[in-house]
């Protein structure tokens, strides 16, 4: 893999446009609002992670009274439609059209490199709530780009490490074959290493095919103690039920990355029961910050809060830290930058801080499926890194 140096950013550079030009101290005094561009899915497969990471987004302005470091915060909100194709002219219409000058988002991996390549190029900062592609804070890292949720290597590493703690020796690995998939795979096999394990076997099914069975009728020959897999939403919900149909349940455990039951479990009923995942957040997490940020969210939306909120809550945390260190002045580059990579983020997750690649150094937490939720049960990898294999960030 190349790598690749990243310039370190210019004072005009980060907010790129003239429509973007840096407020003025008066314009500051004045009040100018700050516009805060969210480009998250509202419709579409995705919406219902997009309208939660939104929903806690707007509940921490709210918290702090609508402004960050001392300024008021505009949302300005686009729907991206987790559309790889559109991504370059919705990032294009909100940086220019809308006058964005800080974005975040977003959910689908595809659509965020169009994001990634706009920080990159202009300075705009980007959080990132959702989307855990390794190359956006990878070979793609810059000064200005930051994630706030996981990499899809993080949850799969902490799942085999804590096979290989429990006793297994031999496991295999099913997925869909597209990247996600395969970042996932290369954590889980590292994780198994990392205690004295194997993966003996990786199955890969076209993305996003459903057809499990000729997968699944491998397993009983490949002489495993346990499948650990990848996949997420309509897809996860059949396989978990296939799993079970196919009599694999008992006789070799399935377990995988946190996405596989996270949101599924009511679809996949029965057939998930006992499953065990891996992820950076889970049902009954013990500590003040969550208790207090669940009871908050429900009253705001009427609704349980899930990962995706604690990721959007957290990506305005982080936001308002560099703000804060600037007094609001968002083109102040250097001491917002500074600011929100020394940062301590009192999450309901559990306090987390940023690697140098600016991913989130956070405990991967051992869930159970019972009775419907994902239960926490122990921790799988605590305070753990992602690799950032490919980045080189020059300073800033």
């Amino acid at each position: 893999m190349s790598h690749q140096v990243i310039p370190a950013l210019s004072r005009r550079a980060l907010l790129g446009a003239a429509a973007l030009a840096p407020l003025s101290a008066p314009a500051l005094a004045q009040g100018a609002a700050l516009k805060l561009g969210l480009m998250l899915p509202y419709s579409g497969t995705f919406a219902a992670l997009g309208e939660n990471i939104t929903a806690a987004i707007e509940m921490y302005l709210a918290e702090k009274g609508g402004r960050l470091g001392g300024r008021a915060v505009q949302l300005v909100k686009l729907d991206d439609e987790s559309d790889p194709s559109k991504a370059v002219q919705n990032v294009n219409r909100l940086l220019g059209r809308d006058g964005a000058q800080a974005m975040i988002g977003t959910v689908h991996s595809g659509v965020v490199l169009a994001m990634v390549q706009a920080s990159r190029e202009k300075g705009v900062p980007l959080i990132i709530p959702n989307a855990g592609n390794a190359n956006a804070t990878g070979e793609l890292c810059a000064p200005s780009i930051f994630r706030t949720s996981f990499t899809n290597w993080q949850p799969a590493f902490g799942m085999g490490k804590a096979l290989a703690a429990q006793g297994v020796k031999r496991a295999a690995w099913i997925s869909w074959d597209y990247a996600a998939g395969r970042e996932a795979g290369q954590g889980f096999e590292q994780g198994l290493k990392s205690g004295g394990a194997e993966l003996v076997k990786s199955l890969w099914l076209p993305f996003p095919e459903a057809n499990f069975q000729p997968l699944l009728a491998q397993v009983p020959g490949l002489g495993v103690q346990a499948v650990g897999s990848f996949f997420a939403g309509g897809g996860a919900v059949q396989f978990v039920k296939d799993y079970a149909a196919a009599g694999l349940k008992n006789s070799v455990p399935l377990c995988g990355s946190g996405f596989l039951t996270e949101g599924t479990l009511a679809a996949q009923g029965a057939a998930a029961e006992g499953v065990r995942t891996a992820l950076h957040y889970g049902d009954g997490l013990d500590n003040a910050k969550n208790h207090a940020f669940r009871a908050a969210f429900k009253a705001r939306t009427g609704r349980e809060a899930d990962v995706y909120a604690v990721q959007g809550y957290d990506a305005a945390q982080l936001l308002a830290v560099g703000l804060e260190a600037t007094k609001g002045d968002i083109a102040a580059e250097r001491a917002l930058v500074t600011a929100m990579r020394a940062a301590r983020i009192d999450s309901p997750r559990g306090a987390f801080t940023l690697s140098a690649q600016h991913n989130p150094v956070q405990n991967i937490y051992l869930r159970q499926a019972t009775e419907g939720q994902n239960k926490v049960i122990g921790i799988a990898a605590p305070a753990l890194a992602d690799p950032g294999t490919g980045c080189r960030m020059a300073s800033i």
